[in-house]
C-alpha cells in the first residue's frame, strides 16, 4: 500500500480530515501522519529557521522535518492548509520546496476550505499512488507495438495511433457522449495506415472520460492525466532526461508539473476561475470574429498594453474585452491583452506555487496559440518555451506509450 505522509493545520476541526483519508483511500493509499513530540517541535522549528506565530505550523515544519530526516518513512507527501491562513500558504510552499530539495519524494500541495470533499482530492491522490506504484512504467521511454492512446478532455477528444516510438495517425473532436466521440477519434486516427482495432496491441486511457471508456473498451491502461500528460510532453519534446515543467493550459482547468527524468514529483492544477482557462480565449475569439485558430496570430501583432482586462472572472473579462472594443481599441490589441491576462492568472495562481525549471514545455490545444506562449515567456522574464510537434496530443501519446510497456495490455 501506498503511504502518503500528511502534513497539514486545521484539517481535524474543519472536518476536512476524513475526506483525504476517503480520497487517498480510493486510490489504494494510506495518509499517515509523522509524529513529532514537544522537544523535537522545538528543534525542528530551530533548525528550519523560520518565525512562525501558530503552533499548527510548527507542528507541520516538524512534521517536514522528520520526513526529511527519515524518521518518517513515505512514499509521497501532502501538504494542506486552510484558504484563509496566509502564513499557512507561506509555509505549505516553503515546505514543499524543503522536501523537493532534501528528498526524492513526489509532494502536492493543496489549499482546503471547510467544504472541501474527497472527490476533489481524487485526482490528486490518484497521480501521487500512481506516481509511487508505477514508477518503473513512468521512467518508460520508447513506445514499442501497435498501441492508441486516448485522451478524453472536458472540451475535446484526443487520440493517436503509435507504431514502434512513431505517431502514425491522429484524431481530434469536440467531446460529446464519450464514448461515441472516442470511437470517431480512433475511426480518424486508424484513416490511410491500413490498420483497424483489432490491430492493436494495446489501448490506454486519460482524461476526464478515462474510466467510462476504459472499462468499455477493457483498456490495458486507464491513467490519470498529470502522470500520462506529463510522460507525452517530454517524450514530445526530447526531454526524457533530467528536469523540466510542463504547463498545461486546459479547456477547464490547468495544470504545472515539474519533472525528473520522466517522472513527475510535483504538481499543481486548477484554477480560481474560467477567466484563466482557454475556454476564455475561446470566448475572446468569438467576441473579435475570429476562429480560434486566428487568435494567436492576431495576438502577436496588438500590444496588451492598449488593451485593459483585468478580471479574475470570465464574465467581468469579457465586460472589460467589450469596452475596450467600444472605445475604439483595436483586435490585435485586445487579443493580446486576452493572452497576457490568462498568463498573468495562471503565474499568479499557479507558477508560483511551484519552482519552474527549464526547458519549460507548454502543451494542450492552448499552446498552438501563439500570442499565449509568447505572453507566458514575457511574464516568466523572456525564458524560451517549448512547445513540440503533436503538442495538443500530448495526453494520448503518453497513454499510447504507457500501455506499451504492460505486459497485459488488454483491449
Amino acid at each position: 500500500m501506498v503511504k502518503i505522509a500528511q502534513i497539514s493545520c486545521g484539517t481535524d476541526y474543519s472536518g476536512v480530515q476524513k475526506e483525504i483519508e476517503k480520497a487517498a483511500a480510493t486510490f489504494g493509499a494510506e495518509i499517515i501522519i509523522p509524529e513529532a513530540d514537544l522537544d523535537y517541535i522545538d528543534e525542528a522549528y530551530q533548525k528550519f529557521g523560520f518565525n512562525a506565530a501558530s503552533s499548527g505550523i510548527r507542528l507541520m515544519i516538524a512534521r517536514a522535518m522528520s520526513i526529511v530526516e527519515g524518521k518518517t518513512k513515505a512514499d509521497a507527501v501532502f501538504i494542506a492548509t486552510c484558504f484563509r491562513c496566509a502564513e499557512g500558504a507561506l509555509v505549505r510552499n516553503e515546505l514543499r520546496r524543503f522536501i523537493q530539495n532534501n528528498t526524492r519524494l513526489p509532494v502536492v500541495t493543496y489549499s482546503f476550505t471547510e467544504r472541501t470533499k474527497a472527490d476533489e482530492l481524487f485526482i490528486r491522490m490518484e497521480a501521487l499512488s500512481t506516481i509511487v506504484a508505477r514508477r518503473s512504467l513512468l521512467a518508460r521511454e520508447k513506445q514499442e507495438g501497435l498501441t492508441m492512446g486516448i485522451d478524453s478532455g472536458s472540451t475535446t477528444t484526443k487520440t493517436t495511433l503509435m507504431e514502434n516510438n512513431k505517431i502514425i495517425g491522429t484524431g481530434w473532436l469536440p467531446t460529446g457522449d464519450v464514448i461515441e466521440t472516442a470511437n470517431t477519434g480512433m475511426d480518424q486516427a486508424f484513416e490511410g495506415t491500413g490498420y483497424k482495432l483489432e490491430d492493436v496491441d494495446g489501448v490506454g486511457v486519460t482524461g476526464y472520460g478515462r474510466l467510462t471508456i476504459g472499462h468499455h473498451m477493457n483498456a490495458g491502461l486507464i491513467q490519470e492525466e498529470l502522470s500520462v500528460n506529463a510522460k507525452g510532453a517530454v517524450f514530445l519534446a526530447g526531454h526524457q532526461k533530467g528536469e523540466a515543467t510542463v504547463l498545461d493550459i486546459g479547456g477547464m482547468d490547468n495544470k504545472v508539473i515539474t519533472v525528473n527524468d520522466g517522472i513527475p514529483d510535483n504538481f499543481t492544477m486548477g484554477g480560481i476561475c474560467a477567466g484563466a482557462s482557454g475556454r476564455f480565449l475561446e470566448m475572446t475569439a468569438r467576441r473579435l470574429g475570429v476562429d480560434i485558430t486566428e487568435l494567436g496570430p492576431l495576438a502577436l501583432k496588438g500590444n496588451h498594453e492598449k488593451a485593459e482586462l483585468n478580471s479574475y472572472c470570465i464574465v467581468f473579462g469579457i465586460q472589460d474585452l467589450v469596452t475596450s472594443l467600444a472605445a475604439g481599441g483595436r483586435k490585435e490589441d485586445v487579443a493580446s491583452a486576452a493572452c497576457f491576462s490568462v498568463a498573468e492568472q495562471v503565474y499568479e495562481q499557479q507558477l508560483q506555487e511551484i519552482d519552474v525549471r527549464e526547458p519549460l514545455i507548454q502543451v494542450g490545444g492552448t499552446s498552438l496559440i501563439g500570442g499565449l506562449v509568447d505572453a507566458m515567456s514575457s511574464i516568466l522574464g523572456g525564458i524560451d518555451i517549448i512547445v513540440p510537434e503533436y503538442s495538443q496530443y500530448i495526453g494520448a501519446v503518453g497513454a499510447s506509450l504507457l500501455v506499451s510497456g504492460l505486459s497485459n495490455k488488454k483491449i
